[in-house]
């Protein structure tokens, strides 16, 4: 299936990390964020991405634009620089289409100004493109296969770190609680779409707002609960939970762990 990521906004939270790098950019190891994401489809077999842009587009395009895989992925190099052997993760060839949408824009408009890039699949899925997970993505897949909902989202529990009070009219403290042993649960940014999501948005609006109350006044969304890993860089604080996964070696959002003996050959063909 065709996987819609939105890399336009100006993530004014994490500004403080490098003024003029859009956040999909930002790294976690040697890879940006967005590559991370991108892989965790791609493992799962979905390698056609749209990349829906928008603040400093131009980087992201040259990214990929540029991308010389060796220059961030373990090799061994030979024969003069030539040949490249890898070692870990394997390069795909995806297909990636990189899509201006402006700068000043919805989730919801960036969606709508590429449907025609996506209202022929019968199914398609849709991501931030700031956030990690370990869900089982077949899964999901199969469960929305299996409704009669036109759109699905991944509900989590929020990466709270205060205690939730139960208090009763007259003041009366009932309980103190932790987010996990409550009942919240929060967008967690991996959609799941038919084609049919285009009925029920109108150019201007918001994804989760106006479309998201028709679905639920038809009864055509549901939500898929997950209970594992999951974390959106939205703050430097939560840039550095990840980095430091990283560094440690801990990434449950990679589904395959390649041996060094898997490793590939490329000929470089240079000057």
């Amino acid at each position: 299936m065709k996987v819609v990521l939105f890399c336009g906004g100006l993530g004014t939270r994490i500004r403080e990390y490098k003024e003029g790098v859009p956040k999909p950019m930002i790294p976690l190891g040697q890879q940006p964020i967005l590559h991370h994401v991108m892989q965790y489809y791609s493992d799962y077999g979905h390698q056609d991405f749209v990349l829906c842009l928008g603040y400093k587009a131009n980087v992201i395009k040259d990214f990929f634009l540029n991308l010389r895989p060796q220059s961030f992925a373990d090799c061994v190099v030979s024969a003069g620089g030539r040949q490249v052997e890898y070692l870990g993760d394997i390069p795909t060839d995806w297909r990636i289409a990189l899509i201006d949408t402006g700068i000043w824009r919805k989730i919801g408009e960036r969606l709508w100004a590429v449907r025609e890039m996506v209202e022929t699949e019968d199914m398609f899925l849709a991501n931030y493109s700031d956030g990690l997970c370990d869900v089982d993505l077949d899964d999901m897949v199969r469960r929305f296969k299996a409704s009669d909902k036109l759109a699905c989202f991944l509900a989590v529990r929020p990466p709270l770190t205060y205690h939730l009070a139960d208090i009763a009219e007259d003041g009366r403290v009932v309980e103190f609680r932790t987010s996990d042993r409550s009942d919240i649960w929060i967008n967690g940014g991996y959609f799941l779409f038919r084609r049919e999501i285009f009925d029920y948005m109108r150019e201007g609006e918001e994804l989760v707002l106006e479309p998201f109350e028709r679905l639920i006044r038809d009864d055509k969304l549901m939500a898929y609960k997950h209970e594992g890993f999951w974390r959106s860089m939205d703050t430097l604080r939560d840039w550095q939970a990840l980095e430091e996964m990283v560094e440690r070696g801990e990434m449950p959002w990679k589904r395959h762990t390649i041996a060094p003996a898997a490793s590939k050959r490329l000929e470089l063909a240079l000057p």
